[in-house]
Formats: structure tokens, sequence, C-alpha cells
């Protein structure tokens, strides 16, 4: 169950991200679809925190630096997500796509870091994005590694809503897919979520939980290129691995 106000609250940040400028209060309650009265109470208690500070008079408000420092600290203190993050890199950097590690949380994938492509048409994803299981390779490397039992409870999850033609749509469907893929060690979203859109992926044990690296971009790229792509991926899975085992 999600808290109103928390999201309220998540939401103006992301809204700031998005539009990288200050915003007057108006534009503010417009962009959250709150009441002025709600908004105003939230951008006070912002700005008496220290997290935003108007520009000049009514001139906008904009977050301060306050946000930024705190998450700084706050990844810093993530030492296993800063020694995952050099491999990730390297992998972006062999291949030249969209690198993500994930893993599947609450019903859904959830992406915890991201490196994207340096091409200019490439696939763009954030850290914390969340992505429907029944279209994601990520999901379906981790299935095919779960026990039957684990595996079958989280197949009921989905909601199997159609975003393309390929789109997996039944249990039955999504089931049979991750057989293929615990037979054949890595996992596909060829144009099931996005048409023109490939992901692919391998599962990672780390500590007895299961995550997965995924790489992602236009299928002319990165599923005509499967083979070389597929032994970027494995390799950088098991660097991660050996690093952690140190």
């Amino acid at each position: 169950m999600e808290v109103k106000l928390v999201v309220r609250t998540l939401e103006l940040i992301e809204l700031f991200a998005q539009t990288r400028r200050p915003m007057p209060l108006t534009e503010l309650a417009q962009g959250l679809g709150a009441p002025m009265s709600s908004c105003l109470a939230l951008v006070r208690t912002m700005v008496a925190r220290g997290y935003l500070y108007e520009v000049r008079r009514r001139g906008g408000y904009y977050p301060t630096a306050k946000l930024h420092a705190l998450s700084g600290q706050i990844q810093a203190g993530d030492p296993w997500l800063e020694a995952v993050r050099p491999h990730l890199v390297a992998l972006r950097d062999a291949a030249n796509e969209t690198v993500m590690l994930g893993k599947i949380q609450d019903g859904a994938v959830v992406f915890l870091d991201v490196v994207e492509s340096t091409h200019p048409v490439h696939y763009a994803a954030r850290p914390g994005e969340r992505r429907p299981m029944h279209t994601s390779s990520v999901a379906k490397a981790i299935l095919a590694r779960l026990a039957p039992a684990d595996r079958d409870g989280l197949l009921a999850a989905p909601d199997y809503t159609r975003y393309t033609e390929r789109t997996l749509v039944t249990r039955d469907g999504l089931r049979a897919e991750v057989e293929q893929v615990q037979a054949q060690g890595w996992a596909a979203n060829v144009g099931e979520s996005v048409a023109d859109l490939t992901g692919l992926a391998v599962a990672l044990d780390l500590g007895g939980e299961w995550y997965a690296l995924c790489m992602a971009g236009p299928t002319p790229r990165v599923w005509e290129q499967r083979d070389q792509n597929l032994l970027h991926l494995h390799a950088a899975a098991e660097a991660i691995r050996r690093a952690r085992a140190v």
C-alpha cells in the first residue's frame, strides 16, 4: 500500500529531474496533479528542511545541493553496488549497449543500476525503474533458476498485459519460455515490451540471492549480434562472481 504523502514527495523530486529548471508553485501543483494548498504545504516543508529554495521572488523553486549530497553519501555506503558498477561499465564498453543490474522485487523487476549506451539511438532507463515481469528478460533469467514452488508463486503475480504482438499473455506461455531459458542458460525479450527492442539477460547468484545482468537496445544490434553479446554478458557475470569471492 502506497502512502500518499510519500508518493507526492517522490513525484516532486522526479518532476524536477524531468524538467531540470525552477518551477513556480502553480506549475508544480499542475505537474503533481495536486491541490494548490497541498502543494504549498509540501514545498514549504521542503524549503524549511533545506531541500528546496526559491531562486528569486516569484521566480520558482528548485532543489538545493542537499539532496545530491545525501544521495552521494548513501551511494558511498553501498559497497556492493559500488563494486559491481565497474563491471557494468566494462560490459557497456564491450558492447556499447545499455546494461542493467536487476532483480525481482514485489512482483516486478527493478533496475538497481544502469549504464547507458553512447549510441545516439539506445535504450534509456534509470536506476529504480520497475518493469513488468512477463515481458522482462531479467525476470525470465531469474525465474529459470528458482525452485518450482517459488517460480509458480511469482508466475501468478503478473497481470499479463499485452504490449506488442509478441507479448506473452498467459502464465503457461511464460512458464514454457522460462523452461527454455533454464535449458539454454540465458533469457531474451525480443519485441515483447516494445517493438524493435531486444533485451538479453543472464542470471547471477550473489550470496544466495538471484540477480540478473541485462543488455538492451535496438533489435538489429542486440538480437542479430546475440552470440557476441551473450559472451559479453556471461564474461561480466563471471567477473562479478570472482570479485565477490575474493
